[in-house]
Parts: C-alpha cells; structure tokens; sequence
C-alpha cells in the first residue's frame, strides 16, 4: 500500500543501479504487515553530509541502508551505535533513535560468518585468508575473529587501511592478525571481500592456480552471480560461498533492526 502513512526507508550508494534489494526489503515489510518502502538513492561521497542532513529532516524517513562507498561515512552521522559499529567505525544499517537521530549498526561480518556456517564452513581454529579492508571486509573481518579463527591475514592494497584494521583487530587478543598477499597456501578459508571480480577485466582477487580442494572459497560479489573466483574455485574442487548466500543472511538481520524497537 502506498499512501500519506507509508513509511520510507532509503538503501544509499555510489553507484546504487546494481543493488537488487529494494524491492525484496518492500515485500519483507508488506508480509510482516508494515506499510513501509525501500527507495534506492543515488549519492556521492561529496554529497553525503548533505543528503543526511535533508533526509534526517523527513519525518516518515525510518531507515537507511548503506552500501558501497559509504559504510565508513555514515558512521559519523549516528547519535548511537552498536559495540559493532563503534568498534569499526562504520555502519550499513541505521534506525532512528526516539529523539529522531539515527542509531547504527553492522551486519556484514555477522551474516557472512552466519552464511558460511550454513554452508558448513566451522571459522573455529581455521587459517583464515581475507582480500579487502574495506566496509564489508573490516566487517567480515571482525566476524572472524570473534567466530574464533586461529589466524588471520588479510591483504588489500590501500596499506594504511589494511594496517589499521590488523592494528585494531590486534587490540582484542582474540589471535593472531597478519599482512597476508594473494597467495592462499596455508589457509583453509580463503575469503574475497573486495569488489575485485566484478568487472569482466578484473583479475582474480586470489591465485586460484594455489587452490587445493580442501579449501572453503567465499566471495561477496553479487554480481556476476557466480563471481570468477568461485568460478576457479569450484573447477579446483572447492567448497564455494558467493555473494548472493551472504546477502541473504545480511538482509534477514537488516530487517531484524529496522523492524525492531528503537
């Protein structure tokens, strides 16, 4: 139903053309009996601080989405937030709080981490590779470690980001954070959580040529459904994740938090 009482609810990114989400969020709110939206909004980086102050400002505005470039951002726009969202400093989900500001949250890590033990993939005591520091990769990241891995090495380019997520990782004396390459010997989970893949002319985020058949492969990529590195991964004999099984677990605890209490 759509009329003066329908509440809105924004997913935001640069670009925003790719994300499939909106119209499965509408239907999620429509079956638990909410009459509420998902609307995609197209906003760069430079534009963000003033999209937020607009949209805050909107009264039936419930909740925001969050996706690429902007996890990181957003988090400066909360009043509140999870030990998640604080500990990462960035967030893919926001609620309004009673007094109108937003509280935020991370979903990312934890519905990866959910995804793979769906598929059988037991984090406890495994060698865990990770390729990406971004949002959904310090997410990822955090999920890890606090799922108990053993060891963890992530490689990305961006050094500095890569340098201060393994500095802070550190910091929880939960095990051992590295500088990893692309490179997965040793590892029994080998996890691509950048957007490398996405783009026909994209190399491989891992040398799949290393891949042996015990191996856990997973990316996040959505689109192209099966992304090429699981691609490789399953010609090598590997037990495979894509992007598409971590979405749903992500979206079902999205939905969680914008349908609970404030």
């Amino acid at each position: 139903m759509l009329n003066g009482a329908t509440r809105l609810h924004f997913i935001v990114g640069d670009p925003i053309a790719q994300v499939k989400s909106p119209a499965g969020v509408t239907q999620s709110f429509a079956e638990h009996g909410q009459n509420a939206l998902c609307i995609p909004a197209h906003v760069s980086a430079a534009d963000l601080a003033d999209w937020f102050s607009g949209i805050s400002k909107t009264q039936n505005v419930d909740g925001i989405i969050i996706t690429v470039p902007h996890k990181f951002a957003s988090y400066a726009h909360c009043s509140t937030a999870s030990d998640r969202g604080h500990f990462l400093q960035a967030v893919n989900t926001l609620r309004r709080n009673p007094d109108g500001t937003w509280h935020g949250d991370m979903f990312d890590g934890m519905g990866y981490v959910q995804a793979l033990q769906k598929k059988g993939c037991d984090l406890a005591g495994k060698r865990a590779l990770l390729v990406g520091a971004g949002g959904a990769g310090s997410a990822i990241a955090y999920s890890l470690v606090t799922a108990g891995v053993s060891h963890l090495a992530i490689h990305d380019p961006d050094t500095a980001r890569r340098d201060g997520l393994i500095k802070n990782l550190n910091s929880l004396g939960r095990c051992p954070v590295v500088v990893g390459s692309s490179d997965p010997t040793g590892f029994e989970v080998v996890l691509n959580a950048s957007p490398v893949g996405m783009k026909a002319q994209d190399p491989l985020p891992i040398d799949a040529e290393r891949l042996l058949p015990s191996q856990f492969v997973g990316c996040v990529i959505t689109a192209p459904a099966v992304p090429p590195l699981i691609e490789a991964a399953r010609k090598k004999g590997c037990s495979t994740m894509t992007g598409a099984d971590m979405f749903a677990a992500v979206r079902d605890l999205m939905l969680a938090f914008l349908m609970g209490p404030a």
